[in-house]
């Protein structure tokens, strides 16, 4: 999948004359790289467009506009561009009480490397969490993990030929999973391995 370049973002001022049809459209995008898996935890499913959202978005709020700033922002978010054989997913535990959240991260240690992705009858895939930093410690975890999901060309193969997906978390304290991943959700992902 394309990477992000300085030659792919507008100036600030042209992207704030065009973001209320571009926010209308990463909308519609994103809405079909989201899953929720059970209550609490959602996974958004990364690539080229959501990150040039962010980077957009980043760029705009902090006024960057300098060639070396863009390019430091560009170091940061290509990697969360899938590669062609992998997804790049942000997960996300959401307890809106905050002490509620405190207890449940330090109850959910370790649940980040216990999500799997399961394409038809190939071996579920685990991910490799948090490449750029830790972000659990043995008392709790981050509400926010980014994970790379790996997948073997039969993986691929039966991905695109339509195969049916699923999702689960294995942590003992939040057994859930998507069973079915909806149609239109991975079809989207599918293009990701292009």
């Amino acid at each position: 999948m394309k990477k992000l370049s300085i030659g792919d973002l507008k100036s600030n001022e042209s992207y704030q004359a065009q973001r209320p049809a571009f926010r209308k459209a990463i909308i519609e995008h994103k809405a079909n790289r989201r899953v929720r898996l059970g209550p609490d935890i959602t996974l958004h499913f990364e690539d080229y467009m959501t990150m040039r959202y962010q980077v957009q978005e980043l760029m705009r709020v902090e006024n960057i506009t300098g060639t070396d700033e863009i390019h430091e922002e560009l170091e940061v978010y290509n990697p969360l561009i899938p590669d062609g054989k992998n997804l790049k997913v942000t997960l996300m535990i959401e307890y809106p009480d905050e002490d509620e959240r405190r207890v449940q991260l330090s109850r959910l240690v370790g649940i980040e490397n216990m999500i799997a992705i399961k394409i038809n009858d190939c071996d579920p895939v685990y991910p490799i969490a948090n490449e750029d930093l830790p972000r659990s410690t043995g008392e709790k975890t981050s509400a926010v993990h980014f994970l790379r999901f790996e997948f073997s060309d039969s993986a691929i193969k039966a991905a695109k030929a339509n195969a049916r997906w699923s999702i689960l978390c294995e942590h003992e304290n939040y057994p859930h999973q998507c069973a079915s991943v909806p149609e239109s959700i991975r079809e989207s992902l599918v293009r990701d391995f292009d």
